[in-house]
């Protein structure tokens, strides 16, 4: 992660700038790189769109996006995975699902790279949650645990292969295990 002083840059000038790659976040003032994800974090983010996206999306509870800018409460940030309840995925004049996204999501999904902090992607869902995402996962792939966040409530640790994750009210279709998880990187 590489973290670009914006030489006072506001949130709006941000915003007009090209997308690159790779990918760059606004956050309290500064422009940050993401680093580019590598194969253990692509084969789990592959695994869990297709994996949400089956059991929400034909059903019209909700829909996965990957890499998709949200920006809310002053940042402009691109999660791994964020998921929006149907009625909340902003549309067009058309109907259509909209380019911009400024509210925050209902699930944000973040995995963690070789490079990546720890404590900026948990900053990250963090600010999800105050601005009223009701979860967070972040996932780290070394040490296949993941790290489930709610607003005002304990963290939780998934550590055992056997454990079936926490999913938000919406999702409680949506059963996972952290082998599920895992599973995709012995493929």
């Amino acid at each position: 992660m590489v973290q670009i002083p914006s030489e006072t840059l506001t949130l709006a000038e941000f915003l007009q700038l090209p997308e690159t790659k790779p990918i760059k976040e606004y956050v309290d003032g500064n422009i940050i790189e993401k680093p580019m994800p590598q194969g253990k974090h692509s084969a789990i983010q592959g695994e869990l769109l297709v994996r949400i996206n089956h059991s929400m999306r034909q059903k019209r509870i909700a829909r996965a996006f990957p890499e998709l800018r949200c920006t809310f409460g002053d940042r402009s940030i691109v999660p791994d995975l964020v998921i929006f309840t149907w009625e909340r995925i902003p549309r067009d004049e058309n109907g259509e699902i909209a380019n911009l996204f400024t509210l925050a999501p209902n699930w944000t999904i973040e995995i963690l790279s070789p490079a990546q902090s720890q404590t900026k992607v948990t900053k990250n869902i963090l600010h999800c949650l105050k601005y009223g995402t009701e979860m967070g996962w972040l996932i780290d792939p070394d040490e296949q645990t993941i790290f489930v966040y709610r607003s005002q409530q304990e963290l939780e640790v998934y550590d055992q292969l056997d454990l079936l994750l926490s999913v938000p009210s919406f999702a409680k279709e949506l059963h996972l295990t952290v082998q599920d998880i895992f599973a995709c990187l012995l493929e």
